[in-house]
């Protein structure tokens, strides 16, 4: 297979290539954040059916091979796994740019071990920027420990964004105090619009929208004074600052404004399918075929041309709210974040 070929292998019937793999290296968390985690918990994969570090490379590998540049680590929280160093130390070795999204919980003891293996790029889920409401929406009581690793992140030299999945009625009051948090740090702070998983109790009167992030804003800051920013290329997110602030603001409007024509991204869970979009409920399994000794590439190909064009198929909002649409994807953190 020449190299053209190769690159096709992660080319959808859409005209899009691929070149971002996000790696969910395990569905335990030191959280229960209830988007992302149903109040009664979730069916763990038994251990001997979650990828090894070896399994892990090779498929990242395969990967990397057929034009993949960036591998983002998740989980549940990818710092929990025991050999978190390993996995960074070979997956590092790859010609991929190499970053983590995390909780941020204990983070502070693998700043060593990230530098070492130029992971610089961090994402840090916050939903809140006060203790209560924190320990609301994680059910655990890890606030000042989350804020202050946020400030010894940026103070060891890391390039940090903040994510924020917002809810109505919730944290939406904070959406001024998070861009405010932007003022003095060179930070970026991403709000997410509320998504639909299996479990979370999703339903769009609990959304907060690109355009009513945009309100708040709009009434709070002067015009002049609200900077749009050249969006990256495949960027999933809509960004802006406040002239005159360190860091920046996005959102990033999966559901009202989706980012799908640019659409790059590919997900690996924890226990090995492959998932060609977030919304989709169907996956491909890599971890049998990778264990049986027999090539996967056939199985990538095949997923990542069966990649619909809009959400999953759900091209609508209309569609996005029936329940049997979403409730037969997985909760999101058995996908990955």
């Amino acid at each position: 297979m020449n190299r053209s070929q190769n690159k096709n292998i992660l080319q959808d019937l859409h005209g899009r290539d691929h070149a971002y793999l996000r790696i969910s290296l395990t569905e335990r968390c030191n959280l229960r954040c209830t988007y992302c985690m149903p109040e009664e918990g979730v069916q763990l994969s038994p251990k001997s059916h979650l990828m090894t570090y070896e399994e892990i490379y090779d498929i990242a590998k395969t990967f990397a091979d057929h034009g993949v540049t960036k591998i983002r680590l998740t989980g549940g929280e990818p710092l929990i796994r025991k050999d978190i160093p390993v996995i960074l130390e070979k997956l590092a070795s790859l010609p991929v740019e190499l970053s983590i999204t995390s909780n941020a919980v204990i983070i502070d003891k693998f700043i060593p071990v990230l530098k070492a293996n130029g992971v610089n790029k961090i994402n840090v889920s916050l939903d809140s920027l006060d203790e209560a409401k924190f320990k609301h929406i994680t059910r655990r009581h890890e606030f000042k420990k989350v804020y202050n690793n946020i400030l010894l992140l940026v103070k060891e030299g890391f390039t940090v964004k903040v994510n924020a999945v917002l809810m109505k009625n919730f944290n939406d009051d904070e959406i001024i105090d998070f861009i405010n948090f932007t003022k003095d740090l060179p930070i970026s702070v991403r709000f997410i619009e509320f998504m639909p998983f299996d479990g979370n109790k999703w339903d769009m009167s609990k959304m907060v929208s690109y355009a009513q992030v945009m309100n708040y804003v709009n009434d709070a800051f002067e015009e002049g004074n609200i900077i749009r920013l050249q969006d990256a290329p495949n960027d999933t997110s809509k960004n802006y600052k406040i002239k005159g602030y360190e860091g920046s603001f996005a959102i990033i409007s999966s559901v009202t404004n989706p980012f799908c024509d640019s659409c790059n991204r590919l997900r690996l869970t924890a226990n090995g399918q492959l998932k060609n979009c977030l919304f989709s409920s169907s996956e491909s399994d890599l971890l049998t075929t990778l264990r049986s000794g027999k090539p996967i590439e056939p199985i990538i190909q095949k997923a990542v041309q069966a990649k619909l064009k809009v959400r999953g198929g759900m091209d609508t909002l209309k569609k996005l709210q029936e329940p049997k649409l979403h409730t037969n994807n997985r909760s999101m953190i058995t996908i990955g974040g």
